[in-house]
């Protein structure tokens, strides 16, 4: 004896039996949202794998001390930039606690011996830059401050040195004041973003080589 065709579902939101096109569409639903469920595990299941290997180079793999790079020997560069250029080349001193990140000639017109100190307790993230321009004068140190006219003067250890109080520091690349002196043929300034004070330590530094480079050429 045959069965009798099973009479099709009601749907409960349908309130009715769904039409073929309907149970297509529900099935075709329920497929998708079984990919989608199914995409997103594997996505969590790949982000911990993530965390996981990191995990494991960050407390396996063995980590260096960056090392801090080495300050460059001023008196050693100075000797041979000295030699180079066959003329007395200033070697400034400063506090064994400041840094000093540059201690080189820059070619030009004129070529300038450049040594620049940073890491200044003094001057917190201030820094200090000594140049020592072969053959130039005040001109040359007026191009450098970006058109500043001197300020005044003052004496520092029986040299009288020019003043220069930069009003607008950012358009002079942070420096917002500098000392500058003829000596001899040559023209030495000392300029940055450090308090009058602190350039005067560089300036009292090159003092007895700044006298006898005038002497020299007198």
């Amino acid at each position: 004896m045959a069965r009798a065709p099973r009479e099709p579902r009601i749907a409960a939101h349908l309130g009715r039996p769904e039409t073929p096109a309907e149970e297509a569409a529900r099935k075709a639903e329920n497929s998708k949202n079984y990919r989608q469920s199914q995409s997103f595990r594997n996505l969590i299941i790949a982000l911990v794998a993530s965390l996981a290997i990191v995990a494991v180079v960050y407390f396996i793999v063995p980590r260096g001390e960056i090392a801090d790079a080495p300050q460059p020997d001023i008196a050693a560069t100075a000797s041979e930039v000295a030699e180079q250029f066959d003329r007395t080349v200033i070697v400034p001193t400063a506090p064994d606690d400041w840094g000093k990140n540059i201690a080189q000639v820059n070619p030009g017109s004129p070529s300038v011996w450049s040594v620049n100190y940073n890491d200044i307790p003094e001057a917190k993230r201030g820094f200090i830059k000594f140049e020592q321009a072969f053959d130039a004068d005040e001109v040359w140190a007026s191009q450098v401050l970006r058109g500043t006219s001197p300020s005044g003067t003052t004496t520092i250890d029986g040299l009288e040195w020019t003043e220069f109080e930069i009003r607008d520091p950012e358009s002079t690349g942070n420096v917002s004041y500098a000392l500058g002196i003829q000596a001899g043929s040559d023209y030495v300034l000392v300029y940055g973003s450090a308090e009058p004070d602190v350039a005067a330590v560089i300036a009292s530094s090159v003092a007895d080589d700044v006298e006898q480079l005038k002497k020299e050429s007198a």
